[in-house]
């Protein structure tokens, strides 16, 4: 979404890009302003699946109140759940081709030679972020982010699924979820137009 807004250079990805030209991280006022753009998309009347956002309870209070001005349903959240020391395995047991970005994995893509790439030959690396050290502490950090996030979405609409499930166990859980909360869309009177309030500041792109 933050690539698309940049690459159309739209009102909120010029902001965007300017901030991230100075090497800054995207503050909660410019996602939510991306998200309430893509989501007002007429592709989107039907509903839509986030994923990635809300990823801090400011955010998760900014997408409620949107969502309640723009008399839509409350959110259905899926956490799919992964112990720490599953993700730690997975993560740390990636491998990449310099050459070509290939990604391997130890566990279950493995390549059809040790240490080579299937596709050019060329030695797999373990990079330093993919290191167990480095990636226990970068999901510790995101817990420490999403956990009050989690307790924020606690409820009837909030539905815990099991990431170490096989993926089409995952998928069907998935489906019953969204065809239980699935709410009709209401068709349109003629001679109306539908619209939502956007409850943000629109960034300015002038420079200083």
């Amino acid at each position: 979404m933050l690539r698309a807004e940049c690459r159309d250079e739209t009102v909120v990805g010029l902001a965007a890009k300017s901030v991230l030209a100075k090497g800054g991280l995207v503050e909660d006022e410019l996602v939510n302003a991306m998200v309430v753009h893509r989501i007002t998309e007429p592709d989107c009347r039907g509903g839509f699946i986030l994923d990635g956002y809300p990823r801090t309870v400011p955010q998760a209070v900014f997408l409620s109140q949107f969502l309640k001005d723009a008399a839509l349903p409350a959110p259905t959240v899926m956490h799919l759940d992964v112990p720490i020391p599953v993700l730690v395995l997975r993560l740390s047991s990636r491998r990449h081709c310099a050459a070509c970005g290939r990604i391997y994995n130890l566990l279950y893509k493995r390549p059809a030679h040790d240490s080579r790439c299937d596709v050019d030959g060329q030695t797999l690396i373990h990079r330093n972020d993919d290191s167990e050290e480095v990636v226990r502490e970068r999901l510790e950090a995101y817990q420490r982010l999403c956990g009050p996030l989690i307790e924020y979405y606690r409820g009837p609409n909030y539905h815990r699924i099991d990431g170490q499930c096989a993926p089409e166990k995952i998928s069907e859980q998935i489906k019953r979820i969204i065809t239980a909360h699935s709410h009709p869309v209401k068709p349109e009177k003629a001679g109306t137009k539908t619209g939502v309030v956007l409850p943000y500041r629109t960034p300015s792109t002038e420079t200083t």
